[in-house]
């Protein structure tokens, strides 16, 4: 069987997506996804989409590049977005639903910034308080650290820094594997935070959508932003994504996505 995958980015959080109109491959997906999400034997990316269309209606199922399941992802709806907007022939300014395994997302296409990238702005939920995860003690954090567990759909620890550029990221992120862990600091500027991650199911990435949301919100709560700032600029290794909370602890992400092309695959 051949199948088409668009592959595309959120500030280099790149993942393939696969349209369910295509029919059943005929392999299981968690296996899919490991195997085209390989970078060195496969077409390579953090994450394989699952993408179904029903008008302005959509669906979502991600399967990170372990295999694993993802409830949500922040660069991952965009992502999605684009490739159904780009088949449904949307304009700027158009609105989808977007059923995911954290329950449903609103999503706004902003504009068309050029041939390939859009801007758009997600909904992404609320963010709640959580539990630390299994193992936590393994990081041996300084009690005085800044810390802070949280769901928004799917886990996030963030840990406040000095210096984001001198942390084992790798080592730590190891430990705890099952979240999502974020580190971040103040600045550049009274409305910025720069952070990097360790994602579960994927290792280092170049962003995380739903991890700029987390720390954005941890950001507002230690202080490493003004309180007066509307938008939080969080600053990762891939780019610049914007993080409004609103004062119920709602998550409004604002990023680019870009469209990378189109592969063909013999299944």
């Amino acid at each position: 069987m051949i199948v088409h995958l668009s592959k595309h980015h959120g500030l280099g959080n790149d993942f393939l997506v696969y349209d369910l109109d295509q029919g059943d491959p005929g392999h299981a997906w968690n296996e899919l996804a490991q195997r085209w999400c390989a970078r060195t034997t496969g077409i390579g990316a953090d994450g394989l989409l699952l993408l179904s269309t029903n008008s302005s209606r959509l669906s979502m199922r991600l399967f990170n590049a372990d295999g694993s399941i993802a409830e949500i992802s922040g660069n991952g709806i965009r992502c999605l977005v684009q490739a159904a907007h780009h088949k449904l022939g949307g304009a700027d300014g158009a609105r989808y639903e977007v059923e995911t395994d954290a329950g449903l997302r609103d999503v706004e296409v902003i504009v068309a910034t050029d041939a390939h990238t859009l801007q758009v702005r997600v909904d992404m939920g609320v963010v709640s308080d959580v539990g630390e995860p299994e193992g936590w003690d393994a990081l041996e954090c300084d009690p005085l650290r800044p810390v802070r567990h949280v769901s928004l759909g799917n886990p996030h620890s963030v840990v406040g820094v000095d210096d984001v550029k001198i942390v084992d990221l790798v080592r730590l992120g190891a430990l705890v594997s099952q979240v999502n862990l974020e580190i971040i600091e103040s600045g550049p500027g009274n409305n910025a935070i720069t952070m990097r991650v360790h994602e579960r199911g994927a290792g280092i990435t170049q962003a995380c959508g739903s991890g700029a949301c987390a720390a954005a919100e941890a950001a507002y709560a230690w202080g490493f932003v003004s309180p007066e700032t509307d938008e939080v600029v969080v600053h990762m290794d891939g780019g610049v994504a914007r993080v409004r909370i609103t004062d119920d602890r709602r998550a409004i992400l604002t990023g680019p996505t870009t469209w990378v092309g189109t592969v063909t695959v013999h299944v």
